[in-house]
């Protein structure tokens, strides 16, 4: 897998889109699960739902086959990549549900069902598992810029494991590392504010057009509710 900040912008898209073996394996670990979880809330409950690893294969092939969608895919795009994908997901999903549709009028076929009302639901849930993603890149981000800053800079990082991952107060990490709490509380302070500024890095080269500071905030609160 490719890293750096040159991975995680629409330099892995484009190399997926010409044919990279390696971009286009980054591309699917990166994107599977925001179009797993929309397809998960789109057919919730209707006999599609067991087909849904084969329509993320679908989309991945739609995605990579010659002259395929992605090929379509440029930065300054409204909306950005994150619109982009929907609407590949979305055109998929309902070509899906038209052959399923299909099948059910003949005789011994289950019925068919109705997707009214489970936009606005996927779409949610395609945003929140995009979120998901973002963190986990700026994470990534934040690690390799600390590795490159150096001691300080990684104790950083793994402060915010403790903090997040494994659920410690700041008075226990202090204790752990034998420091007084009101140093680790500024550590947490730089570490948070490193990691923010891998996030904006992150949808910034995502959505070049947009505002970072509005989409970060927007995908904060996605997750947090």
């Amino acid at each position: 897998m490719a890293t750096g900040d040159s991975s995680t912008h629409w330099t892995v898209i484009l190399d997926a889109a010409g044919g990279g073996v390696k971009a286009r394996e980054e591309f699917v670990q990166r994107y599977s699960l925001a179009i797993g979880a929309y397809l998960g809330a789109r057919w919730k409950g209707s006999p599609l739902r067991a087909e849904i690893e084969d329509a993320v294969q679908e989309i991945f092939i739609e995605c990579f086959k010659d002259g395929g969608v992605l090929t379509r895919a440029e930065p300054g795009r409204k909306g950005g990549f994150r619109a982009f994908l929907y609407g590949v997901a979305r055109n998929v999903a309902r070509r899906a549900e038209e052959r399923w549709q299909t099948r059910a009028a003949e005789p011994r076929m289950p019925s068919g069902f109705d997707t009214a009302g489970t936009e606005e639901p996927s779409s949610r849930a395609f945003d929140r598992a995009w979120a998901q993603g973002l963190m986990r890149q700026a994470t990534q981000l934040q690690k390799e810029r600390a590795n490159a800053g150096g001691e300080a800079s990684q104790r950083r990082v793994e402060l915010l494991r403790l903090r997040f991952t494994d659920g410690l107060p700041i008075r226990d990490i202090a204790d752990r590392w034998d420091m007084k709490p009101t140093q680790v509380q500024y550590e947490y302070k730089c570490a948070r504010e490193e990691f923010h500024a891998a996030l904006i890095d992150v949808i910034r080269k995502h959505d070049a057009d947009g505002d970072p500071a509005t989409e970060c905030a927007r995908l904060l609160g996605l997750l947090a509710s």
